[in-house]
């Protein structure tokens, strides 16, 4: 695999992130639209009831129409009429494990604020925290329809 500074590496899977997830943040990775900033990502999450969904970032000529890969996981899992995830997996080939933008923190804060959250890049290296972890002052409204 190609990741900045040219380096070549084999992706390891680390041991505390479960395969079904691993496998899937890294299938989307590989399916990310990042043209121009050249910088992929790709996210899984799972449902409660072990569903998982996945999503990869795809940026836009209009750069403010880019949508993150967190994003997409999320809109994958409330399409299918689910509400609540439990944990998700965020994958890049970055140095150090990425975190979330500020916008995503807050799409995930909506849906799951205790979930669990592994950030994890091709070394293998993880960094273990939960939604509410990454946003401490999140906020959710009440629904006002049913």
């Amino acid at each position: 695999m190609d990741v900045p500074g040219g380096n070549q590496l084999e992706p390891r899977r680390p041991e505390q992130v479960p395969e079904d997830l691993w496998d899937a943040a890294y299938q989307a990775f590989h399916s990310a639209y990042a043209p121009f900033s050249g910088f992929q990502v790709g996210a899984a999450l799972r449902a409660a009831d072990g569903t998982i969904f996945a999503g990869s970032n795809v940026e836009n000529s209009s750069y403010g129409l880019a949508r993150c890969a967190e994003q997409s996981a999320v809109q994958a899992l409330v399409t299918s009429g689910r509400r609540e995830f439990e944990h998700v997996v965020v994958y890049t080939a970055a140095e150090e494990p990425a975190s979330p933008c500020g916008a995503c923190r807050q799409i995930l804060f909506e849906f799951s604020p205790g979930a669990k959250v592994q950030l994890v890049n091709h070394a293998g290296r993880v960094l273990e925290t939960t939604v509410t972890e990454l946003l401490p002052l999140g906020f959710r409204l009440e629904p006002r329809l049913g």
